[in-house]
């Protein structure tokens, strides 16, 4: 049987496995790095080009635009990072080069120079798509097939996302903002260089997991990499490409966090706060934040929800997430409201919108990676991580589309017609799914905790 879903007995901590904890601090240092850089991007595209700390001097279309490009580029090599990873180096190898990849490319956005801007952005690119699919398939090998403890390892691991985020927002944010632009993209740099140490230092707690399978000498390995797909893991694939559809939808609206309501906070939000201006960059943090305090609480809720005996399955909570999330975006027509009517809006309508888009983000994002694993057959493990992840970009892409259009239709329209589509959406998925639940065939039927037994 594969490695990626079963495991002998290996050392714990906390009740899960020790290499759970070298992955959560190496997606910590990258999500700090990712989102130091991004909480800075849009900003140093707009800051004027003169001044003590210049920037490009582009226009919010400008910027939204090429903030869209990216960070959908950024999770659609994903596909090329899975594919590889699962056709030629296997998960383990290609983090680590991704790792590398990374490490540079933050490292060239410190140089002033249009040719290191470009370049720094294009080994980002190569390099989160070597390592975001691949480090998420390997979380869900580190757990056997059936384990309940699945989904709260990935709840554990997302905190550990967010943990980086929140950082990365408060510190990379103040530096890039206060002292330069070019300091901040290099403390990024830095932040993925820890990262990739701890990973390399933690390689015994991961012998078992990422392993290439078409190198494997087992004779199931190989038998297993060239069976073509059963019924059973067809009607599986075809649930998990609806299920990218709220994927879709869902980052396509959450992405407006790094871009317009990043444009937002820093021109029409009074950020006075006592006598002090709080940093426009800071308010991305509010959603990392609310991840580490919220993280288990949420997880908490629908794992005693499921021993009621209520409905808790995943595509369930992925619904109920979007439904949550677009909610959030009427507290930013309020906002935008309270702007037309007062020339400026107060800062808790960002707080409470950001409070929602977590905790449907809680309820979507963690449970979709989880889920991607129970589903996925074991031979496309990675490849199936890397089109979510590409979902993911494409909905970040639909996100810089919508932010340029608010340029012409203004933020009021985009905030309310952000929130209508995902309820009501959302509300449409939910009307077919008993009918995709019966495409799963059962997979989340005999979840136990493994541990106990």
């Amino acid at each position: 049987m594969s490695d990626t879903i079963t495991t002998t007995k290996h050392k714990e901590l906390f009740g899960h496995p020790i290499g759970l904890y070298v992955l959560f601090f190496t997606e910590m240092w990258e999500r700090f790095s990712y989102y130091g850089m991004r909480a800075i991007l849009v900003l140093y595209l707009v800051a004027e080009t003169q001044g003590a700390n210049a920037g490009l001097g582009w226009s919010n279309g400008e910027a939204l635009a090429l903030y869209g490009w990216y960070t959908m580029l950024v999770y659609v090599a994903s596909i090329p990072g899975g594919w590889i990873a699962d056709k030629i180096l296997g998960q383990k190898k290609a983090v680590l080069y991704g790792g590398i990849l990374l490490v540079a490319g933050h490292s060239i956005l410190a140089i002033e120079q249009m040719w290191a801007f470009y370049t720094g952005l294009g080994l980002i690119i190569a390099g989160v798509g070597m390592l975001k699919p691949n480090i998420s398939t390997m979380v869900g090998g580190l757990y056997k097939q059936g384990d309940v403890r699945r989904d709260k390892g990935f709840t554990i691991f997302y905190i550990g996302i967010n943990v980086g985020a929140f950082l990365a927002s408060l510190i990379v944010g103040y530096v890039g903002e206060v002292y330069g632009w070019h300091y901040g993209f290099g403390l990024a740099g830095i932040g993925m260089a820890l990262g990739l140490i701890q990973y390399v230092a933690g390689q015994k707690h991961l012998q078992h997991v990422g392993n290439f399978l078409g190198g494997s000498e087992g004779s199931a390995d190989k038998e297993l990499m060239n069976q073509p797909l059963t019924k059973v893991e067809k009607d599986r694939v075809v649930v998990l490409f609806i299920s990218f559809l709220l994927v879709i939808v869902f980052w396509g609206a959450f992405e407006q966090a790094g871009g317009l309501m990043n444009i937002y906070a820093m021109d029409n939000t009074n950020r006075n706060l006592f006598g002090w201006e709080v940093p426009a960059s800071w308010f991305q943090s509010l959603n990392a934040m609310f991840i580490i305090f919220l993280g288990t609480t949420v997880a908490g809720y629908w794992a005693k929800r499921k021993l009621q005996g209520k409905v808790a399955t995943s595509l369930f909570k992925m619904i109920i997430g979007l439904i949550i999330m677009g909610t959030g975006f009427f507290f930013m027509t309020a906002a935008a409201a309270q702007y037309q009517s007062a020339g400026s809006s107060a800062m808790y309508w960002l707080v409470l919108a950001y409070l929602f888009h977590t905790v449907g983000e809680l309820c979507i994002s963690p449970v979709a990676l989880s889920y991607i694993t129970k589903l996925a057959p074991v031979k496309y493990a990675s490849l199936m991580m890397g089109i979510y992840f590409a979902m993911t970009g494409l909905g970040n892409k639909v996100a810089g589309v919508l932010g340029e259009a608010s340029e012409s239709l203004g933020e009021f329209t985009i905030f309310t017609g952000i929130a209508v589509f995902c309820v009501i959406f959302g509300a449409l998925v939910m009307l077919f799914r008993n009918k995709l639940e019966a495409l799963t065939h059962g997979a989340e039927d005999n979840e136990r905790d493994m541990h106990e037994e």
